[in-house]
């Protein structure tokens, strides 16, 4: 059982920056798939960002419209992922969830590939 816990989400102004984090339980943090989705009311559930374990190469991966804009990290050490968040628009307004998949990698991008997932923390930015 992995349990995670995302923070630093807010409220902030148009061309503003935030810092993601999630903190992860275990003892095999460094071991699984990380990703960040996002989904805005009335919306479906979007990929944000993922980045593989060391062992696949910690390889990190994004959409289109956050590429240049949003960096995804992790600290193993600590179990935690980030997501640093610069240049915000409004429509990044979305409660934004970080995910974890524990076993073999494959569609780092589609949401049944993780099997853990947070609560969220919502990110609001004003114009």
């Amino acid at each position: 059982q992995v349990q995670l816990v995302e923070s630093g989400g807010g409220l902030v102004q148009d061309g503003g920056s935030l810092r993601l984090s999630c903190a992860a339980s275990g003892r095999s943090f460094g071991t699984y798939t990380m990703g960040w989705f996002r989904q805005a009311p009335g919306k479906e559930r979007d990929f944000v960002a993922a980045i593989t374990a060391m062992r696949w190469g910690s390889n990190t991966y994004y959409v289109n419209f956050v590429k240049g804009r949003f960096t995804i990290s992790r600290d193993n050490a600590k179990n935690t992922l980030y997501l640093q968040m610069d240049s915000l628009k409004p429509e990044d307004t979305a409660v934004y969830y970080c995910a974890a998949n524990t076993g073999a990698p494959g569609n780092y991008a589609a949401p049944r590939m993780y099997n853990y997932w947070g609560q969220g923390t919502q990110v609001t930015v004003s114009s």
